[in-house]
């Protein structure tokens, strides 16, 4: 019996936080053995391209795409993992897959994007009370006069970002063999992972501005100092973008009084999902810290969370789903909005996201460096509760239920078969003589 056409069009070939997720939508599918999967490779921004060959375990997805990208005929099912508002419908069944939205309101043309399919999947419980709440009056161009609300219609569900057990694990020391960190005299580093975006000074979404200054502050004149670790790009990982970051932390250095400030080390480049694993296990990096002001699921702090080691945090938007404030240190914070320099086509002005506390970032980086112990047991439960309940398997199981119970039975073509027919066979006709 033939299987449905599943067509699937994202960015799994790239480096990217939705080219990961791409690729873990995809071989959950894959799994099931219930499709025909076919791919259309698409770009992600300016991020690099090829991850695929560069991780030979995921080559395998090279060979269900399709050639030159075209589509053989109109599928019974079609996905795209993107942001909404390139949702398009194509197929029999449309499913859009997106990780969804880091502040309080998306913009509207996210939402009509939504009600162009049929199901909706996103990260986070965060993602989708964003989406069900974001409603919008629509004008007509001419007259100014309200026409009606843009608002979502369409069914949304979460599937989170599963977690590789297989690859995010504790390590022994002597498996780490592709990272060194001999150049960091520390013994205690805090590490940050995440890209360094538009924004300025304590107004980029992820905060890297702010953990920097943030960190000079507090450890400043110390006899004893962690180091600071920062695994991050802006768009890629080209020389120009790595010397754009130097710049962007000596500026930051610069605005501190002192000059006896601790040590900031840069991680630049593309690393497998395996060297990540090798750089959280390693005996420097003692606790991962991240200032993010909002996320639509936050994948490093879950695959951070899997070694049994302490985090610092912000206690908003998506990545509460998976990291509990008994087990993490999760910081409060104001709703601000977002900051002109941040905002974009995506990051609405009027829209909010988090402003940590600072006096709180002060007095978790102190005490975790100066009493780790004391927060090490509570880790260990963080990891146990992020193995059980955020597995990729477990993942592939919601996933294989929501398209299980979404996706109509398709028409079948059917060979016609006719039944044999005997040759008739005519009786003899008598010839009749004539008389006359």
């Amino acid at each position: 019996m033939s299987k449905p056409l599943f067509i699937i069009s994202s960015c799994y070939d790239t480096y990217s936080g939705y080219g990961a997720r791409s690729r873990d939508v995809i071989k959950a599918i894959i799994e099931t053995d219930k499709y025909d999967v076919k791919l259309l490779s698409q770009r992600w921004g300016n991020t690099p391209w090829g991850f695929c060959k560069d991780n030979p375990e995921w080559e395998s997805l090279l060979s269900h795409n399709l050639p030159n990208n075209q589509l053989p005929k109109q599928p019974e099912i079609w996905m795209q993992i993107t942001i909404p508002s390139e949702f398009q419908p194509v197929g029999k069944y449309n499913i859009g897959v997106t990780a969804g939205i880091e502040t309080t309101v998306c913009a509207p043309d996210w939402i009509e994007g939504l009600n162009r399919m049929d199901l909706n999947l996103v990260s986070s419980n965060h993602s989708k009370k964003v989406f069900e709440e974001s409603k919008f009056e629509r004008r007509n161009q001419q007259t100014n006069q309200v026409e009606g609300m843009i608002q979502l219609q369409k069914p949304i569900e979460v599937l989170f970002e599963g977690a590789n057990l297989d690859v995010y694990k504790v390590i022994n020391q002597n498996q780490i063999t592709n990272i060194e960190l001999d150049s960091i005299k520390e013994n205690f580093a805090y590490l940050f992972v995440g890209h360094w975006v538009q924004g300025d000074l304590g107004e980029d979404r992820k905060n890297v501005g702010l953990l920097i200054k943030a960190f000079y502050e507090i450890f400043k004149n110390k006899k004893t100092k962690p180091a600071l670790i920062l695994k991050t790009s802006m768009v890629g990982s080209s020389y120009m973008d790595r010397e754009e970051i130097l710049k962007r932390i000596k500026m930051i250095r610069k605005t501190v009084n002192s000059k006896d400030l601790p040590n900031i080390y840069l991680l630049h480049g593309e690393f497998t999902d395996s060297e990540m694993n090798e750089l959280y296990n390693h005996s420097k990096v003692k606790a991962m810290i991240n200032l993010t002001r909002g996320e639509g699921f936050g994948r490093p702090l879950l695959e951070f969370s899997l070694v049994k080691k302490p985090m610092i945090t912000t206690n908003w938007s998506g990545h509460t789903d998976f990291l509990k404030p008994e087990f993490t240190n999760m910081l409060p914070g104001q709703m601000t909005n977002v900051h002109p320099s941040a905002a974009n086509q995506w990051l609405l002005q009027e829209s909010q996201w988090l402003s940590v506390d600072q006096g709180q970032v002060g007095h978790y980086m102190k005490d975790v460096f100066e009493n780790y112990k004391n927060y090490t047991e509570n880790a260990k439960r963080q990891a146990y509760y992020s193995k059980t309940e955020f597995s990729w398997d477990k993942m592939k199981d919601k996933l294989d239920e929501y398209l299980t119970k979404s996706i109509p039975e398709f028409p079948k073509q059917i060979q016609l078969k006719l039944p044999q027919l005997k040759k008739i066979e005519l009786p003899k006709l008598k010839k009749i003589e004539s008389n006359g």
